[in-house]
């Protein structure tokens, strides 16, 4: 006996709605996720970067050199904890003109930082070794 086929509306129906510009855009989709920092009398939040700060961060990650692309190591916390500790509203507490102070902080909770920083932003070992071109 042959299977039944579902009439195409009822596979339609059990997708979602299509979106509209206006609903992807309006959409609040930069996660946080609080990070307590005792050292600093506090909680920060740590958020997902925006597709800009991705990129800007991928390109500080990196340095360029003799036609070979190597990790850029130098604050390489600061410069991510600066494009992604916020506020409870997921405003920014830094400008890339801070990473410089950002990096005198203690390491032990800039290493916290950075570690909610990179799983709220998916950045990983494999990540990092693909941009550098080492996969």
């Amino acid at each position: 006996m042959a299977a039944k086929r579902k009439p195409a509306n009822a596979v339609r129906a059990e997708n979602p709605p299509a979106l509209t510009r206006e609903d992807i855009l309006g959409a609040d989709d930069l996660r946080r996720e609080p990070v307590p920092v005792p050292e600093w009398g506090g909680t920060v939040y740590v958020r997902t970067m925006t597709g800009r700060e991705r990129d800007a961060w991928e390109t500080m990650a990196f340095i360029s050199e003799d036609g070979k692309v190597r990790a850029n190591e130098d604050n390489v916390r600061a410069r991510l904890v600066a494009l992604t500790v916020c506020d409870d509203t997921g405003e920014l507490l830094f400008g890339l003109d801070d990473i410089e102070e950002i990096g005198k902080k203690s390491a032990p909770v800039l290493d916290r930082l950075y570690s909610a920083a990179s799983r709220v932003n998916a950045v990983s070992v494999a990540d990092i070794e693909e941009l550098a071109g080492n996969s």
